[in-house]
């Protein structure tokens, strides 16, 4: 196939995985999420890559700051929702309702490797570790 192509809503309220990346190209990634009640993906920035989500399924807090130190914005969101963080801009997504967060995010360019899945946040988090050490 040229492309990708797949029912979204679908896959994204079906997957149970922390992190999976559906597709890979040149200049952009699809990668769902699920993120557990009370968790958060973590306060991180990209600096070389927007990001764009869309929130199919739960309630989340999206926190955005300009540097490390502080949350600057915090905006409410659920089912239905779409938000774009660019590049350089320091975000978390925390999960703030009673049922896990459905989402999916497309990076602009890619962000991880080709095939990634990390089934846990813990998953990710030592998979990110290990790449930057």
């Amino acid at each position: 196939m040229l492309g990708w192509i797949e029912n979204i809503e679908k896959l994204t309220l079906e997957n149970e995985d922390f992190r999976r990346v559906l597709f890979t190209g040149k200049n952009s990634q699809v990668v769902l999420m699920c993120v557990e009640v009370g968790d958060e993906i973590g306060w991180e920035v990209h600096p070389d890559n927007d990001q764009f989500f869309r929130l199919e399924q739960g309630q989340l807090r999206l926190d955005l700051g300009v540097g490390e130190d502080a949350v600057d914005e915090s905006h409410n969101a659920t089912d239905a929702w779409a938000m774009v963080v660019p590049a350089g801009t320091w975000h978390n997504l925390v999960n703030t309702g009673s049922e896990a967060v459905k989402l999916y995010t497309i990076y602009s360019p890619p962000h991880h490797p080709v095939g990634t899945i990390h089934k846990t946040k813990a998953d990710a988090e030592a998979a990110e570790a290990a790449e930057h050490h």
